[in-house]
């Protein structure tokens, strides 16, 4: 037989006292995993090969966090699929910030590009900013064009007969340039290569006419006399490039560049995600991390779990349009 309403308020309200101890004992025992954490050895996932430019920015990132954790994080490369093989192992991994991610904007773009084939970066747990790696437009020194403004106008007085080689369909770099050409109502052939070292011979010979490239490898050709960097197409000028104006001079606003930020599975918890967090700013912090980086060509860029989690969504909002807007496929670009 059912219990009467009134037998069932009295059970309820004997059990209260109960609930609000169990509510207590996982409240601690939240907190007390953020007390005790880090406890053992961290593991920060990259999506991409050792030597690359990510992976730099990772082991770097990852030293300074150990000496914050006191304990070690250790960099693990799955390298593939524009670092879809790591974010799906971080997505399954347990939310105990003992598995992380250093993804890369190129995670927004595979979003926009191959939805139905792609993590979704929003669904992780924003954890911190860390890095910027600006991006610079070289050509042979026979280009028509040394400054931002003149290669605007170059872009325009050609039409349909230049062309730009980048690191690849759906990198940062590709759709930067595509977003430069969206910008100036003009059209370039786009030719995907697999990196620097194979761009800038090309560029040099005049087989491209134009290479988008990191800031590291631009200053250093330029240097050596081999090519010309015209523009950084990110806003800043960048410490050890302050010769190279960026596009936003010709362009108000233009702004692209990779950026670099940790990501936790979803359900980490708030008190874990706070420590790495401040862990992450304060490795940042640390002026051999800026002048580390600086060699790297990366920019140091913290961003807190929110301010992450906004600059994800302008991210993915700003790729997605684009994409559906030029109408760009994995296949051709």
């Amino acid at each position: 037989m059912n219990a009467s309403p009134p037998n069932l308020r009295r059970r309820l309200l004997a059990a209260l006292p109960a609930l609000a101890v169990a509510g207590g004992l996982l409240g601690t025992s939240a907190g007390a995993c953020a007390q005790d954490y880090p406890n053992r050895p961290i593991r920060l996932l990259v999506g991409y090969s050792a030597g690359g430019g990510v992976d730099g920015a990772a082991r770097l990132l990852a030293n300074q966090l150990s000496q914050q954790l006191g304990q070690p994080v250790v960099v693990e490369n799955r390298a593939g699929a524009s670092g879809q093989i790591a974010a799906d192992a971080v997505a399954k991994a347990a939310p105990d910030g003992y598995t992380l991610l250093l993804g890369e904007s190129a995670l927004m773009i595979a979003k926009a590009m191959l939805p139905a084939q792609s993590v979704d970066p929003m669904a992780y747990t924003p954890v911190a900013g860390a890095f910027v790696s600006p991006l610079v437009i070289i050509s042979s020194n026979d280009f028509p064009a040394r400054t931002p403004a003149e290669l605007v106008k170059a872009l325009k007085s050609n039409p349909g007969k230049l062309s730009y080689a980048t690191s690849g369909v759906g990198t940062v770099h590709h759709l930067g340039f595509e977003m430069l050409k969206q910008e100036t109502g003009t059209f370039v052939l786009h030719v995907p290569y697999r990196g620097a070292a194979q761009i800038v011979p090309d560029v040099i010979s005049g087989q491209v006419s134009l290479g988008v490239v990191s800031v590291t490898a631009a200053v250093a050709q330029a240097k050596a006399g081999r090519v010309r960097a015209l523009a950084l197409m990110s806003k800043e000028p960048m410490a050890g490039a302050e010769s190279i104006r960026p596009l936003a001079d010709a362009l108000p606003g233009f702004d692209v560049a990779p950026r670099l930020f940790v990501l936790a599975p979803a359900n980490t918890p708030a008190p874990v995600v706070a420590k790495l967090s401040a862990a992450v700013k304060a490795a940042l912090d640390q002026p051999e991390t800026a002048k580390a980086a600086l060699a790297q060509g990366t920019l140091r860029a913290y961003l807190d779990p929110q301010q992450l989690k906004q600059s994800m969504q302008e991210e993915d909002k700003r790729w997605s349009q684009l994409v559906r807007e030029r109408k760009l496929t994995p296949e051709g670009g």
